[in-house]
């Protein structure tokens, strides 16, 4: 049976399709973790998603496709406790590690990378992904059993703590200290549900500043310091690459940490934030020397400057993270 048989047989067996010879499969182009398909002719035009065991990066990385029902699972806790902030599941074929997804249709949701390095920010949807965040961590904070059901720290560990800190640990000895260490404190959090891959590339902008988050495979319940850092790595790195849009990207940072401070509305949310500037530097070294480097930083100097501050910071940690954004960009919050 081939690959797109399987599929529609699957979704004729969760009750989105009738006829599976009336389905048309075109394989979306862009995916590092999953193989991806648009499928027409089921009852509404959707996306189905499955993880690929070897993930399509220069370095080896294979991590276990069981990532795919933790996406499942973060999506039913969204849709619970934080409804808005991803998209509905469909339906999810355990067995055969696939899920379902509505098609979103690119005429009315732009990717946020997208619109972030031709240099457009819109400091709203920068306050939306704060939001979201903040509610995310508010509403699943002390739960054992979300700690339960997300007890996924071994795959975190596969596909976030060891391909980004620890290989640059190895790339960079003098820093593996620092490194190892925020390794091990991070692993050893166990305080709200975490998404685990926060990034432009997998956030859909729509009207009303509205954002959805896609890709949770890294859903796991630990710190979610770690979702603040890893957006504001993205942003701070797009402030590098367009240095027109850096002072809008600072204040967007700004933006995002006041409204997932406010979000939160907690005691937590200032530690989470302190935090989130210990990691920071680890991930700006990370998408260089990582598994999973960005590829639009390109010239050397910038290489250089993102390098430089990232062993900085590491070295002599920050207490804030506009410490770090100025430094990186030369523009603070506003």
């Amino acid at each position: 049976m081939t690959e797109t048989a399987a599929i529609a047989d699957s979704l004729v067996s969760v009750g989105l399709a009738e006829d599976p010879a009336r389905l048309l499969f075109a394989r979306l182009e862009g995916g590092v973790s999953s193989d991806i398909w648009r499928v027409d002719g089921a009852t509404t035009a959707i996306c189905v998603k499955r993880a690929r065991k070897r993930l399509a990066v220069a370095a080896t990385w294979e991590v276990p496709v069981e990532r795919n029902h933790y996406e499942a699972e973060f999506l039913r806790v969204v849709s619970e406790e934080v409804p808005g902030f991803a998209p509905e599941l469909l339906a999810e074929d355990e067995a055969r590690g696939l899920i379902v997804l509505p098609f979103l249709d690119p005429g009315t949701w732009r990717l946020w990378k997208t619109q972030l390095l031709a240099g457009e920010v819109d400091i709203a949807v920068a306050r939306t992904a704060g939001t979201h965040l903040g509610r995310l961590a508010r509403a699943t904070r002390g739960r054992p059993d979300l700690a339960k059901r997300f007890g996924t720290l071994d795959l975190f560990f596969d596909l976030r703590l060891d391909p980004y800190l620890m290989e640059c640990a190895r790339r960079h000895p003098d820093l593996a200290a620092p490194l190892t260490a925020l390794v091990e404190a991070t692993s050893a959090r166990r305080e709200a549900l975490v998404h685990g891959d926060v990034s432009p590339k997998n956030m859909l902008v729509g009207a009303g500043a509205r954002c959805l988050i896609l890709d949770a495979e890294c859903a796991w319940y630990g710190d979610p310091a770690f979702d603040l850092a890893f957006l504001v790595n993205h942003l701070c790195l797009k402030a590098v690459h367009v240095p027109g849009a850096a002072g809008s990207l600072a204040e967007a940072i700004g933006a995002l940490l006041s409204a997932r401070a406010e979000a939160d509305a907690t005691d937590e949310a200032t530690e989470v934030a302190r935090r989130a500037a210990r990691l920071l530097p680890g991930l700006l070294l990370a998408r260089l020397d990582g598994k999973s480097p960005v590829e639009y930083l390109t010239e050397n100097e910038d290489r250089a400057h993102v390098r430089d501050t990232a062993r900085r910071f590491l070295l002599s940690p920050a207490e804030d993270v506009e410490d770090i954004v100025v430094a990186l960009t030369g523009r603070g919050f506003r």
